[in-house]
C-alpha cells in the first residue's frame, strides 16, 4: 500500500506491504520503486516489505541540493526508525547497493542481511569522477529522453533487448520520466562516494552478491572481488542479464533471493 512520510524535511513516497520479517528494496538509477514490482509480488507474501523512491526520484520530493548517498542512507534509517522497523534485509541494485554500504557504515545494528545487486564498492577513479559531473550537466542541458535513447541498451542484456519488450518498455518509462533535476543531483553526489572496499571486511552480516553475466557497468569480476573481501558471502551471477537482472530474470533472482532469505532466518 502507497504511504508517505515527511523524512528529514523531504516527503518520502513508499510502499508497505505485507508482514513479518522486513525487507527493504533501495531502487538504482535513474529509476524509481517500480524496478522492484517482479520482486514485490513475490514476496509480499510472507515478508514484510518496504520499498521507497528515493529524494529526488519517483513521487517524492526534490532535495534542495547535491544528493550525497549517505544522506540517501540516512533517509532511509530515519524511515525505519518512524516505522519502527528495528532490523531489516537490504536489497540494493546499482546506486541501491552504494547507499546500502553507507547505511551499514551508519548504522550496521539496522541490518540483518544485505543483498548487493550490480554494484560497487569502490570510489570513483580521476576519469570516472570528471564523467559523473559532465552527466550530471549533461541530464540537466539535454534531459532524459536523449539519455534514455544513448544508454538505455547499456542496461540490459542482448535477449531483453531482442525478446522482452515489457521490460525494455518499463525500463524506458522509469528512465524518460525521471526528473533530471534529480538525476543531476544524485549524479553529481554519487562522484564523491567514499570508497569503502576497506569496510567489506568488516561486515559481519549475511551477504549476497547479484550481478548479470552481461552487466558492463560493474562486471563480474567487480563482484568476484567484493565476495573475496566478505566473509561467507554467497555469489550468483544471472545468466542472459546485465545490470537489472531483477527486471530481465525475475523467476531466477527471485529463487536466489528466497534461497538466500531462507538460509539466514
Amino acid at each position: 500500500m502507497k504511504q508517505h512520510l515527511k523524512v528529514r524535511g523531504i516527503n518520502i513516497v513508499y510502499d508497505d506491504y505485507g508482514s513479518g520479517e522486513t525487507i527493504v528494496f533501495i531502487h538504482g538509477q535513474p529509476f524509481n520503486r517500480s524496478m522492484w514490482d517482479q520482486q514485490v509480488a513475490v514476496f509480499k507474501n510472507g515478508y514484510r516489505l518496504i520499498v521507497p523512491d528515493l529524494r529526488g526520484y519517483g513521487e517524492s520530493d526534490m532535495p534542495s541540493g547535491m544528493t550525497l548517498l549517505d544522506e540517501v542512507a540516512l533517509d532511509i534509517i530515519h524511515l525505519l526508525e518512524a516505522l519502527q522497523i528495528r532490523k531489516a534485509t537490504f536489497v540494493g541494485l546499482s546506486m541501491g547497493g552504494q547507499v546500502l554500504f553507507e547505511l551499514y557504515r551508519l548504522a550496521p545494528h539496522l541490518c540483518h542481511a544485505l543483498v548487493l545487486a550490480d554494484t560497487d564498492a569502490k570510489a570513483e577513479s580521476v576519469q570516472s569522477y570528471q564523467a559523473r559531473l559532465q552527466l550530471s550537466q549533461d541530464l540537466l542541458a539535454k534531459g532524459m529522453q536523449f539519455y534514455t535513447d544513448q544508454h538505455l541498451h547499456q542496461f540490459l542484456g542482448k535477449a531483453t533487448m531482442a525478446g522482452k519488450s515489457a521490460v525494455v518498455a518499463h525500463l524506458r518509462d522509469m528512465m524518460v520520466n525521471t526528473n533530471p533535476l534529480g538525476a543531476s543531483l544524485v549524479q553529481r553526489g554519487r562522484a564523491e562516494r567514499r570508497d569503502h572496499t576497506g569496510l567489506l571486511p568488516d561486515i559481519h552480516c549475511p551477504v549476497l552478491i547479484v550481478v548479470g553475466e552481461e552487466d558492463g557497468f560493474t562486471p563480474v569480476e567487480v563482484a568476484k572481488g567484493m565476495q573475496a573481501r566478505i566473509k561467507n558471502a554467497q555469489l550468483v551471477v544471472i545468466k542472459d542479464a546485465s545490470h537489472m537482472p531483477n527486471m530481465e530474470q525475475p523467476e531466477i533472482f527471485n529463487h536466489h533471493l528466497e534461497l538466500f532469505l531462507q538460509g539466514i532466518q
